[in-house]
């Protein structure tokens, strides 16, 4: 059986028979990325494979035919021309002072010079020294330079939270990739990879034929694995495993292709005995997108059908960071489906798997609700109650949860600023529980607030706060506007939900149902 290639970044590595490593070959589409462009920008979230595409790319225009040995690219590519490749990472490495950022980038460029064995003079700035390499690694050699520059954006990432030192960073970053756009004549061939997408006039001054294709359909399968591939490839490690649920677990990441796994999921969810747990969240910090929420205030149940632009989904710089806009480049939201609206192109969003959806509304819950400790044993009373077709007991779950919030020492803060804040407390438990559901539901009559598709009943949701004399109920709402009737040809049994709070006694004042019949 093939070795799990856990943690390993080297291509050489990843390709040695002698380590016998499961590889996903992504070299037809690499060849192709090569074929039809020069200068490349890709973000994907982290874990993701990056930094295995860049050593993929170093050891094809090293001319290292032997480690595609049996690849797609082996019979395709031209092995009798070498060029000079430079490899920036600033994976590793501290940023928070100058003169670290300076040994950073210094360690960098030693390296390449001791690998091509071509130096600068010492005295001579980062900047100059990155110019001075380009063109003498194409004297020396006689061929164009390739450049593969890997997380060109962590040494702001890891200090975003302080604007001054992270505007530091970011201008010391523009000069050194700034001295790529003079020296077209002496480059072959440019990738840079990373997280986020910084506006490009603010980063990449100057390289105005950068080619973004973080969501291009011909390279949506570049990074990451797609279910067909580990059908085939892990088919030895995943007998046995239900394919369909591994599938809304850890698959869904869409880039206007195949639909992708992250593959730190999919190999540590074999290493650790195939259970399902939340890999990839694990390794993040994800902290910093409360301080956004805190910043925003959206309306969490939006978040899963939300409509944005590319304006917004790229509004990501220093000064400003969108929620929305952070929560698609670090992976916690993805695309469902791509529009034209008033002849503008714009995308609807969606939590891309269960491991997200469970763990980010989980995140969520710690923010509206303190519920850190009690989070497990509420969600296991909602959870049972659902399932027994138990609504009495769902509303006792719910009044019990929100009489349990700390709201003089904690939550009051939050609702001054939140709209919505009852109905997300809500919808955030009910998503951390991995329920299929559906938000600010469209219907021709309306929206419906939310929709939890069971895996035996539809329940239709309306929340109302405060409701005022004269004002409709909840679930008189729902009937009127006529909700139902999107789900009746689903032949499963639909019930109707109405759930009325109120802002003084902080909880449930009224919990109807009833089940639907046309």
């Amino acid at each position: 059986m093939k070795k799990l290639p856990i943690g390993i970044q080297t291509f050489s590595e990843l390709v040695d028979p002698v380590e016998n490593n499961v590889y996903v070959d992504k070299t037809d589409i690499i060849l192709n990325l090569i074929k039809n462009g020069k200068y490349y920008f890709l973000s994907r979230p982290r874990r993701f494979g990056k930094s295995v595409l860049l050593s993929t790319l170093d050891e094809i225009f090293s001319a290292n035919q032997v480690l595609f040995k049996d690849l797609a690219i082996e019979h395709q590519w031209n092995w009798e021309v070498a060029y000079p490749v430079i490899r920036l990472s600033f994976g590793g490495g501290e940023f928070r002072t100058e003169a670290l950022f300076d040994e950073v980038i210094r360690l960098n460029l030693l390296r390449n010079q001791k690998k091509l064995d071509i130096y600068c003079d010492k005295e001579l700035s980062p900047g100059a020294c990155f110019r001075e390499l380009i063109i003498s690694a194409y004297e020396h050699y006689q061929q164009k330079v390739v450049i593969l520059i890997d997380e060109y954006d962590k040494p702001i990432i890891d200090v975003i939270t302080d604007k001054e030192l992270a505007r530091f960073n970011r201008d010391k970053l523009k000069g050194l990739y700034g001295v790529m756009k003079d020296l077209d004549e002496y480059i072959k061939f440019v990738m840079i990879t990373g997280v986020s997408k910084f506006a490009k006039l603010n980063l990449f001054s100057g390289l105005n034929n950068l080619e973004d294709i973080t969501l291009d359909k011909r390279y949506s399968t570049l990074c990451g694995y797609t279910h067909s591939q580990v059908n085939e490839v892990f088919a030895e490690h995943l007998k046995g495993v239900d394919m369909e649920k591994l599938k809304r677990w850890y698959n869904g990441y869409n880039y206007f292709g195949e639909p992708v796994y992250n593959p730190f999921d999919i190999l540590l969810f074999i290493s650790k005995d195939k259970e399902y747990r939340n890999y990839w969240w694990s390794t993040g910090n994800p902290s910093f997108l409360i301080d956004k929420l805190k910043e925003q205030n959206y309306y969490l149940p939006e978040l899963q059908n939300f409509i944005a632009d590319d304006m917004l989904l790229e509004s990501f710089d220093v000064d400003y960071i969108d929620l929305i806009a952070l929560l698609w480049q670090t992976g916690y939201l993805t695309f469902a489906e791509k529009m034209t609206k008033r002849d503008q192109l714009v995308y609807r969003l969606k939590v891309p798997n269960r491991e997200v959806q469970a763990s980010l509304n989980g995140l969520f819950i710690d923010y509206l609700t303190n519920h850190k400790h009690q989070k497990m044993s509420q969600q296991d009373q909602l959870y049972d109650a659902l399932e027994a077709d138990n609504l009495e007991g769902f509303k006792q779950a719910l009044s019990g949860l929100f009489a349990s919030i700390p709201y003089h020492n904690y939550a009051n803060n939050i609702i001054a600023n939140y709209e919505g804040y009852y109905a997300s407390v809500v919808y955030t438990y009910l998503a951390s529980l991995g329920v299929p559901m559906v938000a600010e539901d469209t219907t021709n009559k309306g929206r419906i607030d939310l929709t939890l598709l069971m895996p035996n009943k539809i329940i239709i949701v309306e929340f109302k706060v405060d409701v005022k004399a004269g004002e409709s109920m909840a679930i008189e709402q729902i009937k009127s506007k006529q909700y139902a009737e999107k789900y009746t040809l689903k032949k499963e049994p639909i019930y109707l939900l109405g759930i009325h709070f109120d802002s003084n006694d902080k909880n449930i004042t009224a919990f109807e149902w009833e089940k639907y019949s046309a």
